[in-house]
């Protein structure tokens, strides 16, 4: 390790990333002292991978993080997440950011702090890549003062912000391609809640549990879209056609548009959700790329609705991976297995059920006979629900059931998993 130079060994440091762990490793010899100073490049203080940072008190630990920070220098990445026992005052906080602002590339901030420290005006206009924020408070966006000309990672979860100060903020942030909001308190100017969100370079965003009616976002690179947890009454995409992975859970929404030109979608994950299969099915009837299918805890719009496998069949010729989550209402089947197109190419087929029941079990055999291919098949259950005698005699023959037909394909990996 002597023979190491100490740009090798700053790199080494920089990776452990921890900075109760750096500092330690640091007091080696002389060499990596020098090493921790002059080449470190990421600093970690989290309370979750030391126990001692809750025992000091919120001064210690502020003298602490400031003198480890202040002996090094060209530091690109921080990261400072608390529990809820410390508080943060503002001047210690300023400090850190005004010494780092220069080389500063990724920054992760999770602390309460009083009084509120306004990040952006300590950051902007810099070379910060990626900003994580939680637990703070934005105002007074400025495009023709504040400006992220590098920023690509953008993270705001428990974040104060108005409406308008979101889009201008988006509006800063030149060539910006993933955005999470995550539980923001909006503010609002009217009683309207619209949220507007313009981005020409983004291509990745996350949306969980806003306060917000109707969300339009005009993305035209947009790639990735998952929505979290929200209350809509409109939810819009206006873009041209790049979005390739789609993931739905646990919202509710009256009208969703994500516009007719989905040909390049892979993956569809619709979970917890209230489903209108024919209006869902029209807006990606045309991804005759799409790889992965997942429709999972959904409840039928109408109790009538079948998802149609045969169609599913003819119209994602490149499914690989597809899985359906298997409810019974009211003794209705929502998935047909009617017509004789296979799913050749799927290699993955994962289904489940709420209640057990024999339509179950005729399901998991249509569908492994309509998969000529299939490697490996998971079958998800609920146990809490097999209460009575009767469900507990219906999961022994479906489990006898399995043994038989995996005797008769013992080339695929079957796999149970049980809650």
């Amino acid at each position: 390790m002597e023979h190491l130079p100490v740009e090798v060994v700053g790199n080494i440091l920089s990776h452990v990333g921890a900075a109760r762990d750096v500092m330690i490793a640091s007091m080696t010899c002389r060499k990596w002292r020098e090493a921790c100073r002059k080449h470190l490049r990421s600093l970690s203080f989290n309370s979750d991978d030391w126990q001692g940072y809750r025992d000091l008190t919120t001064s210690q630990l502020e003298i602490l993080i400031t003198q480890t920070i202040f002996q090094t220098m060209g530091l690109q990445c921080l990261s400072i997440h608390m529990d809820d026992k410390h508080e943060f005052s503002a001047a210690p906080v300023i400090a850190w950011l005004m010494y780092t602002r220069e080389t500063l590339r990724n920054l992760r901030y999770n602390v309460r702090t009083t009084p509120n420290v306004y990040i952006l005006e300590r950051c902007g206009w810099h070379k910060l890549e990626m900003l994580e924020l939680d637990h703070n408070t934005i105002s007074g966006v400025d495009p023709s003062y504040q400006r992220f000309p590098f920023l690509k990672v953008l993270s705001l979860r428990c974040v104060s912000i108005s409406a308008l100060d979101l889009s201008l903020l988006l509006a800063t942030c030149l060539r910006i391609e993933e955005l999470a909001l995550d539980r923001l308190e909006l503010v609002w100017s009217d009683a309207q809640s619209t949220m507007v969100l313009y981005s020409s370079t983004l291509k990745s965003i996350y949306l969980r549990s806003l306060g917000v009616d109707k969300i339009v976002l005009e993305a035209d690179n947009l790639e990735i879209l998952h929505l979290h947890a929200l209350n809509l009454d409109l939810f819009e995409l206006i873009g041209k056609g790049a979005l390739k992975h789609l993931k739905i859970d646990d919202v509710s929404v009256s009208h969703l548009d994500i516009g007719d030109f989905t040909e390049n979608l892979e993956a569809v994950d619709v979970s917890n959700f209230t489903i209108n299969w024919p209006k869902i099915y029209q807006m990606i009837s045309r991804a005759s790329k799409l790889r992965r299918l997942r429709l999972w805890s959904v409840v039928f719009d109408d109790e009538d609705e079948i998802v149609d496998l045969e169609t599913i069949a003819v119209c994602f010729p490149q499914l690989r991976h597809l899985s359906l989550g298997y409810d019974l209402k009211d003794g209705l089947l929502h998935y047909g297995l009617q017509g004789s197109s296979q799913l050749g190419n799927v290699l993955v087929l994962e289904l489940g059920w709420a209640v057990i029941s024999e339509q179950f079990g005729h399901l998991v055999v249509g569908m492994i006979e309509r998969c000529p291919n299939l490697k490996k098949l998971v079958i998800h259950g609920v146990l809490n629900d097999v209460k009575t005698r009767e469900e507990r005699q219906m999961l022994a023959n479906f489990t006898s059931c399995m043994v038989c037909l995996m005797r008769k394909y013992v080339h695929i990996d079957l796999q149970f998993e049980y809650e």
